[in-house]
């Protein structure tokens, strides 16, 4: 049974689910190790253009094994202390490769995404949930710190800092109605919409320029990292230029416009 689908629901999309449902998709090795290697097979796959992200059964994911977590790979020979910082290794890069993923990448939170699950949707570029979604920082529940694979840093920035501390100090649950409200998902639909939300929203993304989507998501995520707006204002026009200069795009979407049709942006490939 493998613990990692891929479907291709629509042409350009690719679903890949965590398929672990009796442990509400836990991040056990067996299931991260997987999901990371498809992550990066996908995002050199060009015939993708968006991927969405989801969880079978009634969870998306509930964060750490507390029953088998397993043990990462080549760790043969380590001592207990450097088998742990490997493990910590592995899974950072779980979430780092979803944010260096050429093609935008939407959650679609259909349950629970507790602790590193919850670490997991923040490193999406789109999260959109479903009513029976919530979400909770569950380190701090457990006797450990809340600050786990990036999530003092993405949630922060995400919806503000004094939710952010609240969230993370309390180890309380954030139901898909609050998380609307605060920006932490960008929309809450019924359960039985939520992958159809999903994929009409990476249909639409996959209509435009590939470098121009590209580059787009680059510079939102290099935004959140800058130190100031004039180091940052330079990348962004470089990209526009880049897109500008060396397509026809803007010329296509002009007489697009004026013929009241679609856009056909002959890089989209």
């Amino acid at each position: 049974m493998s613990f990692v689908l891929v479907d291709h629901p629509r042409p350009g999309v690719a679903l890949v689910t965590l398929n672990r449902p009796e442990r509400m998709n836990a991040m056990a090795f067996d299931v991260m190790v997987p999901f990371r290697e498809t992550l990066e097979r996908i995002s050199h796959d060009n015939a993708i253009r968006a991927v969405v992200v989801t969880g079978a059964g009634k969870g998306f994911s509930s964060g750490a094994d507390q029953t088998s977590a397993g043990s990462p790979p080549h760790i043969d020979g380590l001592t207990r202390p450097t088998v742990a910082l490997r493990a910590m290794e592995m899974l950072d890069n779980v979430v780092l490769a979803l944010r260096r993923m050429h093609q935008p990448v939407i959650s679609a939170v259909n349950g629970a995404a507790i602790g590193g699950g919850l670490c997991l949707a923040l490193a999406s570029d789109v999260r959109i949930a479903s009513d029976a979604a919530y979400f909770r920082a569950a380190g701090i529940n457990n006797g450990l710190t809340a600050s786990e694979l990036g999530l003092s840093y993405l949630l922060p920035r995400a919806i503000g800092s004094s939710r952010a501390f609240e969230i993370m100090l309390s180890g309380r649950d954030v139901h898909a109605e609050e998380a609307e409200r605060i920006g932490l998902v960008s929309r809450c639909v019924p359960a039985d919409d939520l992958l159809g939300a999903c994929f009409d929203l990476a249909d639409r993304m996959a209509t435009f320029s590939r470098p121009g989507l590209e580059l787009t998501k680059r510079t939102l995520w290099s935004g959140l990292d800058a130190a100031s707006l004039e180091s940052h204002i330079h990348q962004e026009g470089l990209g526009q230029l880049l897109v500008r200069l060396l397509t026809d795009n803007f010329e296509e979407a002009t007489a697009a416009r004026k013929e009241d049709r679609t856009p056909r942006f002959r890089d989209t490939r």
